[in-house]
């Protein structure tokens, strides 16, 4: 049937639409009929009943259906991956890109191996196509479809983040857009066609570094002779150590003597970096520790934060808070470079800090701390039994009851546990940013100590940065408002994007890969259902 008349049949017609009918409400994209003859890429094409036979024959849902009757529309039914002289650039760069994801990723449950090996013949040898056989056209159509689901597993990702207590919305991919795009650019700049973010990229190559190491067989557990170690220590352990060190990048691996150097030094600096760990040049058990995790598990825990940047939104071009529980870190971007950074303190392991996002909105300073009824109930009133001059003790007060508990709130004041600012973007977590009268805390490596909201090491620095804007918050006013006796609210010219976050892996600013612990036990909970091909093997 001729693809480039602009009227078909009645007889026709109406049997597209009443096989239509049956599988979608309507076609989103009309057919592109500028596309003639004379001015299309292939003479191969698709007939619409092929195409109606194998979405039927597929079993193809609404949606996914819908999504190949727009791709082809829009392109009046022109081949996309099959030329006259064989396979396309595109489909190639296509393979290619399919075969390293699986392969990387370990995961081979989206594979079509008889889609591989037809396309492995087409490459290894030259074929003129002189006509769009059956066996063509559903070539044709399998490798749109596949590519719609590589799509979704290779860059949205295959789980579900709300399932695993991510709640920052999941970045959107129009896979219809991205396949016009590769075949337009012929599958050429990769680079900028891929969508996926710096820290993707930059993690992943990561990935193929660690298959490497891991292919050069298990690790030796290191096992420490004595406490720590310092510059001058002679041991064969240090040897060991170094050798270590230089699989993590840290240490030249032509360093293998058992002395304690000044490189040694360094590396061991960069290590404890690497791993949120105090920098004191000093190797320790916790060092150690972490040193001897085998491979196979950081292998883990790269595919496990790589799955979470799929789903990571576009990252704002405008300022942006990003804070990451694991590293108790709080980062500020602005065009895309980081501005500001912070240690703070997130939710112990019994009031998780959760992982979602919002925008900024308000900044109150010489706050009040309006109690949580569960705090009230588990930790106020049973002090309040005990101490009837509690409340007055801890500079707070009753305000009213609800359901029968009291209201209570924590006067503006150096002991109030807000500190003298906090930070608002409207959540049902009741969840903020805010100063802290316990700054002790942040020397702590490991900073889980809160009922769940964020403590900021440096606040002032924060609210300075946020109203910079503002010509009349000047440092002194700042200053004035953090000491006042009643709240001061200022609402914020442009809101800001905050994103809560939870990477226990990722590749800094320096080009450092780093590791944290799972402080909540999210990437268990991702193990479970990444590897559970893996764990029923053995």
């Amino acid at each position: 049937m001729n693809r480039y008349i602009k009227t078909l049949s009645p007889k026709i017609i109406l049997l597209l639409l009443l096989f239509a009918g049956c599988r979608q409400k309507e076609v989103k994209v009309e057919r592109d009929l500028t596309i003639t003859p004379k001015n299309a890429v292939t003479k191969l094409l698709i007939d619409s009943l092929q195409m109606e036979k194998y979405i039927s024959t597929q079993g193809l849902e609404d949606s996914s259906a819908n999504r190949l009757r727009n791709f082809y529309n829009s392109r009046n039914f022109q081949f996309a991956w099959l030329a006259e002289n064989g396979l396309a650039e595109q489909a190639k760069v296509f393979y290619e890109l399919d075969k390293n994801y699986i392969s990387a990723s370990r995961d081979s449950t989206d594979a079509d191996q008889a889609l591989h090996r037809q396309l492995g013949t087409l490459i290894s040898k030259d074929t003129l196509i002189r006509s769009a056989s059956a066996e063509l056209v559903n070539l044709e159509l399998s490798l749109t479809q596949h590519f719609f689901n590589f799509v979704t597993y290779a860059y949205a990702g295959k789980l579900d983040p709300a399932a695993l207590q991510w709640y920052i919305p999941r970045r959107k991919l129009d896979a219809v857009a991205l396949l016009d795009s590769l075949v337009a650019k012929k599958g050429t700049s990769l680079e900028n066609w891929e969508p996926v973010n710096l820290y993707y990229k930059t993690l992943n190559k990561e990935l193929l570094r660690w298959y490497g190491i891991r292919q050069r067989g298990s690790w030796e557990k290191i096992s420490p002779g004595k406490t720590k170690y310092i510059a001058g220590d002679t041991c064969m352990v240090i040897s060991r150590i170094k050798q270590r060190l230089a699989d993590f990048g840290d240490l030249d691996p032509a360093d293998s003597t058992p002395v304690f150097n000044e490189a040694l030094g360094l590396a061991v600096k960069k290590a404890q970096k690497q791993f949120g760990l105090t920098e004191s040049g000093r190797i320790d058990r916790t060092l150690i520790a972490a040193l001897n995790i085998p491979a196979e598990l950081r292998i883990r825990q790269l595919l496990i934060n790589l799955e979470r940047m799929k789903w990571t939104p576009s990252i704002p071009e405008s300022k942006f808070i990003l804070v990451n529980i694991p590293e108790y870190k709080l980062h500020v971007f602005e065009s895309g470079k980081e501005v500001l950074n912070m240690g703070i303190v997130v939710g112990k392991a019994a009031n998780k800090t959760v992982i979602f996002s919002n925008e900024l909105k308000n900044i109150v300073f010489s706050p009040y701390w309006n109690i949580p009824p569960s705090i009230v109930r588990a930790e106020i009133l049973p002090e309040m039994r005990k101490n009837k001059y509690y409340l007055a003790e801890k500079n707070m007060e009753q305000y009213g009851t609800s359901e029968g508990l009291p209201l209570i709130r924590q006067k503006p004041g150096n002991t109030n546990s807000l500190g003298r600012v906090k930070f608002l973007f409207p959540n049902s977590y009741n969840i903020y940013l805010h100063d802290t009268p316990a700054k002790s805390l942040f020397a702590e490596e490991k900073r889980a100590f809160s009922h769940g909201c964020i403590r900021l090491a440096q606040p002032k620095k924060l609210a300075g940065y946020l109203l910079a804007d503002r010509s009349e918050w000047t440092g002194k006013k700042i200053d004035r408002a953090m000491n006042s006796k009643t709240e001061i609210w200022v609402n914020m010219k442009q809101p800001v994007p905050v994103f809560i976050t939870y990477f226990t892996s990722w590749v800094d600013k320096d080009g450092l890969l780093n590791f944290r612990e799972d402080l909540y036990g999210h990437d268990q909970a991702m193990a479970r259902q990444m590897f559970k091909s893996e764990e029923s093997k053995k």
